[in-house]
């Protein structure tokens, strides 16, 4: 018997369902309505919405909720600083069963074996993980990057069934200046019938409708309804982040209530493991909670994610479709009582319930290779004619960041930290190729009192970045990070406070999650001792170097100035 005449056998009530579903109250994401009924499953797919089937195994939910579990539009695995196998475990129990990962953190680093790497270790997992080929590596040319990723090296992978398209072009300048390394591959996604993802931070007017006009077809960097609103209007699929460092979904509430939602989604961007417990669900239910519709936002979590990416009978819960379904006691708390994918029960209660196979990772190289650095490579020397200096101002929870012209405090002729006005050095030490490249700065927000903290998790190159009250504590951390092929360190005094090794591209743990969380927990009481005010130092200094993000940043070759796209001058 064919598969075909198998389920249209089940579906008619003619032969037993592997699973039914007994009395749920089907959340309908396509009619946009509640109803009691029985959900048939055979093999992995949905046979049949009707009372009355019979299954070889019957589990009676007993009037809870079902819904189609959850699809993350937009996330980079390799910020959870987990190998993908131990993001699934977290990810999976609370309903998340799909992701569309971009893999640019790693290819940025790696290259094609970054994305080579990324499929290895996710291809096996009972989350369905698609990738969108990084469009921007590196993001500019104002820094350095381990490797330059052009269209013909995309074009060897964009055939691939698990690749959805172009990710997030974030060179929009040079897509409405018409740069034609940019435009070829947004050419690459489209010929191919396949989707361009967007990310463009305050673009608006005529520049945001040749933004559009070119084919990038979403954005995820709306941070105002203003500005959502302008871009739905355009016909823009708008991705609602809630990532660690950038919790844009509370701002935009008020688009969500007011206007049409289906073409708007649910991502998490980047996220650190403790806000991947809860992952997707905790959108929903911060939507819900804040006034959006329940089965809106459920949505926006499914089918309007699955419908944009053009995931064929993924998303809903109806005969044919992939019987991925999540089970939920209320539509408030959104904690699911239980989990399927491919139409077998893979959590419950909050647990996994199935075997997950430890994952030998594919060998890469080292990725940590800078040029001797000396002590004073870290000084900053103050000319004679200019004495205020260009400071970067971080905003709390929010990747933007604003330009302060302040006076430096001087020593023999050097600028140095000023804890007492919160002004702190910044390095950032290109990683990759041993350039010597040190681009130094001031930045200001995150309220160390001694010390030094340093991470090669910086966006989007991931060069080591540094940030101290002291040059001493500065040196030691970086020398310690190469020691350790990559890593998260606080230091002290000359003395380890705290230190996460990534030693997977300078980016992921080969730890648990349990162990990265506790190391994770490690470094936010060592930052707090050395005075930080920050709760998450490491997530909002990754982006200081994200030379596409406005207003000032920093990368290996200097100081940005992201409005005008170009190194500027760290004295005025």
């Amino acid at each position: 018997m064919s598969s075909v005449e198998k389920i249209i056998r089940v579906s008619k009530g003619e032969d037993l369902a592997d699973l039914v579903i007994k009395n749920a109250k089907l959340v309908n994401v396509l009619s946009e309505e509640i109803y009691d009924t029985d959900i048939a499953i055979i093999d992995d797919e949905i046979a049949g919405i009707a009372k009355g089937y019979r299954g070889k195994e019957e589990i009676d939910v007993k009037g809870a909720y079902v819904t189609p579990s959850f699809i993350d539009g937009h996330v980079h695995l390799e910020s959870s600083m987990l190998m993908p196998s131990e993001f699934a475990k977290l990810v999976l129990a609370s309903g998340t069963t799909t992701v569309i990962a971009d893999p640019h953190e790693i290819s940025n680093v790696m290259g094609l074996q970054g994305i080579s790497f990324m499929r290895e270790a996710t291809k096996n997992l009972p989350l369905d993980v698609y990738m969108m080929l990084p469009s921007c590596v590196p993001a500019t040319s104002l820094e350095t990057s381990g490797v330059e990723l052009n269209s013909y090296d995309l074009a060897l992978l964009i055939d691939a069934p698990w690749v959805l398209g172009i990710a997030e072009m974030m060179n929009f300048q040079g897509v409405v200046n018409c740069e034609s390394s940019v435009l070829s591959k947004i050419k690459l996604g489209i010929d191919k019938q396949k989707r361009v993802d967007g990310h463009a931070p305050h673009l608006c007017g005529k520049e945001l409708d040749a933004y559009i006009a070119a084919g990038v077809s979403s954005d995820h960097e709306c941070t105002t309804p203003d500005e959502a609103i302008e871009k739905l209007r355009l016909g823009m699929y708008l991705m609602v982040r809630e990532a660690t460092g950038a919790r844009d979904l509370e701002p935009l509430i008020p688009v969500l209530k007011k206007y049409n939602t289906r073409k708007c989604m649910f991502v998490t961007d980047d996220r650190h493991p403790k806000h991947l417990i809860k992952h997707i669900s905790r959108m929903v239910k911060k939507a819900v909670r804040l006034g959006v519709d329940p089965i809106k936002a459920i949505q926006m979590a499914s089918i309007n994610t699955a419908e944009y990416f053009n995931l064929k009978n993924v998303g809903a819960i109806a005969p044919g479709y992939k019987a991925d379904i999540a089970v939920f006691e209320n539509l408030e708390t959104f904690e699911p009582v239980m989990v399927f994918k491919n139409g077998k029960m893979i959590a419950k209660d909050g647990k996994i319930t199935v075997d997950m196979a430890e994952m030998k990772p594919p060998a890469l190289r080292g990725s940590v290779n800078i040029k001797y650095l000396y002590r004073e490579d870290l000084k900053i020397k103050v000319p004679e004619d200019k004495h205020n200096i260009k400071v970067i101002n971080v905003i709390p929870q929010q990747l933007i960041t604003k330009m302060s012209v302040e006076a430096p405090k001087i020593e023999n002729g050097f600028a140095v930290s000023d804890t007492a006005n919160d002004i702190l050095k910044i390095a950032v030490i290109e990683r990759h190729r041993a350039t010597g490249n040190i681009g130094l700065g001031f930045v200001k927000g995150f309220g160390l009192k001694s010390g030094a903290i340093a991470s090669t998790v910086a966006h989007d190159s991931h060069n080591m970045i540094v940030i101290g009250t002291n040059d001493e504590d500065m040196y030691y951390a970086a020398v310690e990070l190469v020691k350790s092929q990559g890593g998260k360190i606080i230091v002290q005094d000359g003395k380890t406070l705290a230190h996460l090794p990534l030693p997977i591209a300078g980016l992921m743990s080969d730890m648990t999650s349990e162990e990265v969380m506790k190391k994770i927990a490690e470094l936010e009481d060592a930052s707090q001792k050395i005075g930080c005010k920050i709760s998450d130092p490491f997530m909002s200094m990754a982006f200081l170097s994200l030379s596409v993000i406005p207003e000032l940043k920093i990368t290996d070759k200097g100081l940005i100035d992201v409005n005008k796209f170009e190194v500027t001058d760290l004295f005025v």
